[in-house]
């Protein structure tokens, strides 16, 4: 049986269309996004920045409206190859559901063999365009897990505490966030995740007028504020010197929805096509590590058919125990190369789950690529075109069973 059905209002802005007016109005705005002033404008700025766009508006749908009901909740994709926005990270698979305060859910399912798991229950929405605004209430990992026979594992949001498999709640409750990390993208599984709210039967009632309005609202705001927000982020990180990076502190982030144990680190690259920016960083020890190369609109560039990312199985380390990395336009025949896909300028993110120690600050230098091999160690080893081209084939095979639907 469902829930007594509400009588609808019949909201004047549904009845009218004026909804869907003030809707198109906001998509037509957020071509500033794209065609504004100083945004890069090169084809394949303008290019990009239009797909960026496409794809922000279909995470905002899918977040804000077809999955904005926090009494029915149901788990979707935040990002995925389809959806890159926010300085995604390539080794990350984001699920979200939206909740709200004052509920008790139930969160089931099989953890999946991913490196590292995190469920994370936050205030308020992304579509604010303030970060200030939302706060992390609790997480649990699966570290934290009690686990059943099957491997299985069933925890609780709110309610009454629970000795083990429960997260607090509080005040303006928003959404639910998984992030499955995954350092052998070949061999680690997504797990499978469901939710409902406790109490809740089944079947939900009918949509009213007034909840599509909301969430309309909600998409508005995501495109207008939440893009707004993306776009300073990025233009901070590109307005330091180029090719520098800034380190925040453990735990810095962890209050606004960050990940509990994750080191953070930030900066710009810019490399012209005959140039090389060779980036140094000595990774401590770390339940799991990567570098991700993104573009202007803080997307992560391409990671599945382009080396756009390395993680710490994927990376070589130096006999010094330095990764080094080269970001260059035309591949320099070395393991640890970051592809930047066509940009000449964008923004680098470098980052650590559970380090063992402090990072030391990574630093890059610019070097002419026809001198490039003279600028590396000697023992660096040399890569094939065709084992580049057979890297390229398995990132793009384990992605595409990661994000299959």
């Amino acid at each position: 049986m469902k829930e007594t059905d509400t009588v609808d209002p019949r909201d004047p802005r549904v009845m009218t269309g004026q909804i869907w007016e003030e809707l198109c109005d906001t998509f037509r705005r957020a071509g500033e996004l794209v065609a504004g002033p100083d945004v890069p404008d090169t084809p394949l700025d303008r290019a990009v920045g239009y797909r960026y766009l496409t794809q922000f508006i279909e995470a905002g749908i899918n977040f804000c409206v077809a999955h904005g009901d926090g009494d029915y909740p149901e788990f979707t994709r935040m990002m995925d190859m389809g959806m890159r926005w926010g300085l995604d990270s390539p080794d990350c698979l984001y699920i979200v559901a939206t909740v709200k305060e004052g509920r008790e859910y139930r969160i089931w399912g099989d953890p999946g063999t991913s490196n590292h798991m995190d469920i994370q229950l936050n205030t308020g929405h992304y579509a604010l365009g303030d970060i200030s605004a939302v706060r992390t209430l609790g997480s649990i990992s699966r570290d934290d897990f009690v686990r059943g026979p099957d491997g299985g594992f069933e925890i609780f949001l709110g309610g009454e505490r629970r000795a083990s498999n429960w997260v607090p709640s509080g005040p303006e409750a928003g959404f639910v966030l998984v992030r499955q990390n995954f350092l052998d993208w070949a061999t680690e599984r997504p797990g499978s995740f469901q939710i409902e709210r406790v109490g809740a039967p089944v079947e939900k009632p009918d949509i009213r007028t007034d909840q599509i309005a909301e969430r309309i609202d909600v998409l508005r705001s995501w495109v207008e504020k939440g893009g707004a927000l993306w776009e300073t982020m990025s233009r901070g990180m590109l307005s330091l010197e180029p090719n520098t990076t800034v380190t925040y502190a453990p735990g810095e982030s962890e209050g606004n929805s960050g990940l509990k144990g994750q080191i953070y680190c930030q900066g710009n690259f810019r490399c012209r096509p005959d140039e090389a920016v060779i980036f140094e960083a000595v990774p401590p020890p770390a339940r799991h590590w990567n570098v991700s190369l993104a573009n202007f609109y803080w997307e992560a560039v391409d990671f599945m058919t382009r080396q756009g990312s390395l993680n710490g199985a994927q990376a070589e380390l130096d006999e010094d125990g330095v990764f080094r990395a080269v970001i260059s336009h035309h591949d320099p025949g070395v393991p640890n190369w970051l592809d930047p896909c066509g940009q000449e300028a964008g923004t680098l993110a470098l980052r650590f789950i559970l380090a063992e120690q402090e990072l030391q600050s990574p630093v890059s230098r610019v070097v002419a690529f026809d001198s490039l091999r003279s600028e590396l160690p000697a023992g660096t080893r040399r890569v094939s075109l065709a084992e580049r081209e057979q890297r390229l084939r398995d990132r793009r095979e384990a992605l595409w069973l990661r994000y299959r639907r």
